[in-house]
């Protein structure tokens, strides 16, 4: 007796699936470096957002406290009072902690400053001064 099976089975072959990777691949790398560079592009808007936001935080302490943090205090002034100032009346910043810029550096702040009453600037994603596209320096002055 023969058994037969009519029923025929359902599935992809391999060379479909390659063909599906094939073409899947060749989009990633077709989006992906545009995608990358908007990023980069991001990361200098949102550190000028943040410099700005740390800027109008540091005008707020000024007000309080009638000037503006030394180079010693940093900008840690905006989050916790200094121990010889009397009218704090932070904290300036919703977080409790100063944020870093979005390349995760530090940002740089001197009081009083060479450009006004305070520069407050980041290097960008190189780290060092100068620089074009992402490497450009973010700061408060321009």
């Amino acid at each position: 007796m023969r058994i037969t099976y009519k029923q025929k089975e359902k599935g992809f072959t391999l060379l479909e699936l390659l063909v599906v990777l094939g073409i899947i691949a060749m989009l990633a790398g077709i989006v992906g470096p545009q995608v990358m560079k908007h990023m980069g592009a991001s990361k200098t808007k949102a550190a000028k957002v943040q410099v700005e936001d740390l800027s109008a935080a540091l005008d707020m302490y000024k007000l309080d406290v009638g000037k503006y943090p030394t180079s010693e205090q940093g900008l840690s002034a905006l989050v916790e009072k200094p121990a010889d100032i009397s009218r704090w009346n932070g904290p300036y910043l919703r977080k409790v902690k100063v944020p870093q810029d979005p390349w995760v550096q530090a940002y740089h702040y001197a009081s009083p400053g060479q450009h006004g009453k305070f520069d407050l600037y980041s290097f960008g994603a190189d780290g060092k001064e100068g620089g074009e596209g992402e490497d450009q320096d973010i700061n408060s002055w321009e």
